[in-house]
């Protein structure tokens, strides 16, 4: 009976009414569904994986990480061999594009689950549906990446690997929290990949086309989260609203982290010292300001739906990912140039 009851809570928290509201949230839904049929991507005929400009060969400058990479503009790592930079540059994008993909993976099966149990007619279904079929490409193009790059990395750390099982089961019950950990994931990669793209470093044509291809598509996932937790967030209680307040922060830099540092099977390959590490992950001011500068949209939502009291802005602080939120979502982090003494 407890159960039943529990379902019934969760199919009317899916529920789309009449209100003029509920209207504009299912016209931007059906937006980006038919977006995703206009607009769509296959990672076997966009991308010319046999071509020989694709090809990936030794001593490719390109591989050499770009300076908005944290670890690529560390005195250390510019301080190395060409052959180093671009050894140490392939096993960290292809490890990348393996957390992406297992990201993607927890994603995919969150999604099916909080489809499993939408009402009949509603909007979220179809979206779901097509947001799932182009994460599964995106996991199919990540280790596609991988295995052209040919380093054996682990992607995800091996406590988050445990876990990762469970995640995808509290979409259903908890859909709020479950999406703000998506966006946890989904705003450091798509933060960094644009950072990549804008600073117009000439880049590997695998590494280009396969963030260029990311990039297109998140926009339309992130859209719907940002979409999705504004209906929902006003209509929780008070209580509800300051425990998810303080949940955020945690979420974010726990998950980013997760994502943004190599694991240890990195430090220990290319025998980097750990004061590098803990410089650049992230004790300079630059990587610190670089975490910040991850989260202006997600606190610009925060903001706008209540969830910035005064506890919860301290933890955003004791997190170190505080700061102004966003004008607008993707709004450029633009940096002030020192005049020259």
């Amino acid at each position: 009976m407890a159960r039943t009851r529990m379902v019934r809570r969760w199919r009317r928290n899916m529920e789309i009414g009449d209100s003029p509201e509920d209207q504009a949230y299912a016209a931007t839904l059906k937006t980006l569904s038919e977006g995703s049929v206009r607009r769509n991507f296959n990672p076997y005929t966009d991308i010319d994986w046999d071509s020989p400009e694709f090809a990936v060969v030794p001593n490719d400058e390109r591989w050499i990480l770009p300076a908005t990479d944290p670890f690529g503009r560390h005195p250390w790592y510019q301080a190395q061999p060409k052959e180093r930079q671009i050894e140490i540059g392939m096993w960290r994008q292809a490890n990348v594009a393996k957390v992406g993909l297992h990201f993607e993976s927890i994603l995919i099966r969150g999604l099916m689950e909080y489809a499993f149990w939408t009402p009949n007619g509603s909007p979220e279904y179809r979206y779901c549906l097509h947001e799932a079929v182009e994460e599964c490409n995106h996991t199919m193009m990540f280790q596609e990446m991988v295995n052209r790059i040919g380093a054996d990395v682990p992607g995800m750390p091996r406590l988050l690997k445990w876990i990762q099982p469970f995640i995808p089961l509290v979409a259903g019950p908890l859909p709020i929290p479950f999406w703000f950990g998506i966006l946890a994931g989904e705003e450091p990669i798509d933060h960094t990949q644009k950072n990549v793209l804008r600073e117009g470093k000439a880049l590997h044509p695998i590494m280009e086309r396969v963030m260029a291809i990311h990039v297109a598509e998140e926009a339309r996932h992130i859209s719907f989260a940002h979409e999705y937790l504004r209906k929902r967030l006003p209509h929780l209680r008070r209580r509800q609203r300051f425990w998810l307040s303080i949940y955020v922060p945690v979420v974010m830099r726990v998950l980013c982290s997760a994502i943004i540092v190599p694991p240890k099977a990195f430090w220990k390959e290319f025998d980097i010292p750990r004061s590098v590490r803990k410089e650049v992950f992230f004790k300079s001011p630059k990587s610190r300001q670089m975490l910040r500068d991850m989260f202006g949209d997600v606190r610009m939502l925060c903001h706008d739906t209540g969830l910035m009291n005064p506890v919860a802005k301290l933890m955003w602080r004791i997190c170190k990912i505080d700061g102004k939120p966003s004008r607008y979502r993707s709004e450029p982090q633009r940096q002030h140039v020192e005049a020259a003494a």
